[in-house]
């Protein structure tokens, strides 16, 4: 199969190495987004995808907006399309001989959008799972070739997750090729029950609320860790919590945010229903080291004091 590859991030990265590996496909080319601007003044940031493209030989295409135009020159079956940030006009979708597939990282029509894998954790699921999908014009309505579940522990966090789904896709991808080459696109339409949207993660969303439940709290850690990762904030600093498990509960009249206890297994803080313990957080001196276990217990801060409330 003669395929060009359209993705960003890691993720995407981890499919495109599949197919460039897998025997019956022929990678001709690779569309990413645009570099990053580097900070400071430093050299651009190239995408994951962009990066392992150049490590294997592949021509790079970066448009601002993916055109028909730029695909037209191509001889090619399939368009694979995995977490590129765009969203694709029928013109594009109709370039392939074929079909364009998206690798998607939910149970769909669950989490249909940019962010399933933080949502998920988000909202509390205990399941996922990647599809496999023919592109239309909606955003990820197009009818399944096939559905892999995936459970989501319950101190997943995004990152997690997101590596154990990229283990199923890149599994998956070139087999679901295989079966095509022999036997053509067999899909199913989606559900019309269950549509939920994942939008995009906004920074906003990051700053903890300890007048909430524990368990939305550690929700909230879990979902944004890696990326944009949850805090809190000790005077004008931020402390930046990486993961967290709910407590069990020990009676008090602390008010919300109030750290209980600091101990190895972390800093068990009051919330406005339950405690939680943060296991692993960055602190907010230095060069924002990680810290969990004994370091944690060690951190000479008067911010992770018991008494000591966060704002």
């Amino acid at each position: 199969m003669r395929i060009i590859f359209a993705g960003t991030p890691q993720f995407a990265a981890d499919h495109l190495s599949a197919l460039c590996d897998h025997l019956s496909c022929e990678v001709l080319a690779v569309i990413t987004q645009p570099d990053k601007p580097g900070k400071r003044g430093k050299k651009p940031i190239p995408s994951p995808v962009k990066a392992l493209a150049v490590e294997r030989g592949l021509p790079v295409l970066q448009p601002h907006r993916l055109t028909a135009g730029d695909l037209s020159h191509f001889d090619f079956d399939l368009l694979i399309v995995v977490a590129y940030g765009q969203i694709l006009k029928p013109a594009v979708l109709a370039q392939p001989k074929i079909a364009a597939l998206n690798v998607h990282a939910s149970s769909l029509p669950r989490w249909r959008g940019a962010a399933p894998i933080q949502r998920a954790i988000l909202a509390g699921d205990t399941s996922t799972g990647i599809c496999l999908m023919a592109m239309d014009a909606g955003l990820d309505t197009g009818p399944i070739l096939a559905h892999f579940p995936c459970l989501i522990a319950s101190d997943e966090t995004s990152g997690s997750l997101q590596a154990k789904l990229s283990i199923i896709g890149c599994d998956a991808l070139p087999k679901a090729i295989d079966s095509i080459a022999a036997h053509g696109i067999q899909a199913k339409p989606q559900p019309e029950q269950g549509v939920t949207y994942a939008h995009k993660i906004e920074k906003t969303e990051a700053k903890i609320d300890w007048s909430k439940a524990a368990t939305t709290i550690c929700q909230q850690i879990l979902g944004l860790s890696p990326d944009p990762v949850a805090y809190t904030l000790i005077g004008d600093q931020r402390l930046r919590c990486h993961h967290a498990v709910v407590a069990a509960t020990e009676a008090n009249d602390a008010i919300p945010g109030t750290v209980l206890e600091k101990t190895k297994s972390g800093l068990r803080v009051q919330c406005g229903v339950g405690q939680i313990w943060i296991t692993q957080l960055q602190l907010p001196t230095g060069k924002g080291t990680l810290v969990s276990g004994a370091d944690l217990a060690n951190a000479r801060i008067s911010g992770l004091m018991p008494g000591t409330v966060f704002q």
